[in-house]
């Protein structure tokens, strides 16, 4: 049985069908929005249009910019030679927030896991072996504490070790099983600050 008029349903079905968000808080969500001045739905509706017309990959990392370069690759204070692999830009911007990581990033977006048929081939594994033929002292990789994070730190490990180039795990402060997005800013310096060469 239907509680709302066609429109609140599919406005609340709209919103349940993005990554965390239930039933309950689709439901909030949408009678907040039916709430919102017109103006202010208007400029939310245009910022997710204009970002999703905008925003792509940065030539050089891969995290998502509105640029060809995002701003932490852009930035030339920043260490070019120190890399850190990331699975994905939450990611990135989990390490961001410790506001102490110095060098540049590399974002897979995914990680290496035959369950699900995802290869080596299918992340941005290509890309990150064309940046390693510029001048890189260290690549951290910063790969979740799963299983699939741990397989695809050490094919990583295995594919840079011949080149010279130092590789670091980053340390156990962050837990077996958990996705870097939602740990704390100590945890993850801590765990960067610990990392231990592979």
């Amino acid at each position: 049985m239907d509680y709302y008029s066609k429109q609140i349903n599919r406005l609340v079905e709209e919103l349940s069908g993005l990554p965390g968000i239930g039933s309950k808080s689709a439901q909030r969500l949408a009678f907040h929005i039916l709430n919102m001045p017109k103006e202010n739905v208007g400029k939310l509706s245009e910022a997710i249009m204009e970002a999703r017309e905008n925003v792509r990959h940065c030539q050089e990392c891969f995290t998502l910019t509105d640029e060809e370069r995002c701003p932490i690759c852009a930035n030339e204070s920043r260490d070019h030679r120190t890399i850190m692999v990331v699975e994905n830009s939450r990611d990135l911007a989990a390490y961001e927030k410790t506001g102490k990581y110095e060098g540049v990033y590399h974002v897979l977006h995914g990680a290496i896991s035959p369950m699900l048929g995802i290869g080596p081939a299918d992340i941005r594994l290509k890309e990150l072996l064309v940046r390693l033929q510029k001048d890189v002292d260290e690549v951290i990789i910063a790969t979740n504490s799963s299983l699939e994070g741990e397989t695809t730190a050490m094919y990583i490990s295995k594919l840079i070790k011949p080149t010279g180039i130092k590789v670091t795990r980053i340390a156990s402060g962050v837990p077996v099983g958990g996705d870097l997005e939602y740990i704390d800013e100590v945890t993850l310096l801590r765990a960067l600050e610990g990392r231990i060469e592979l």
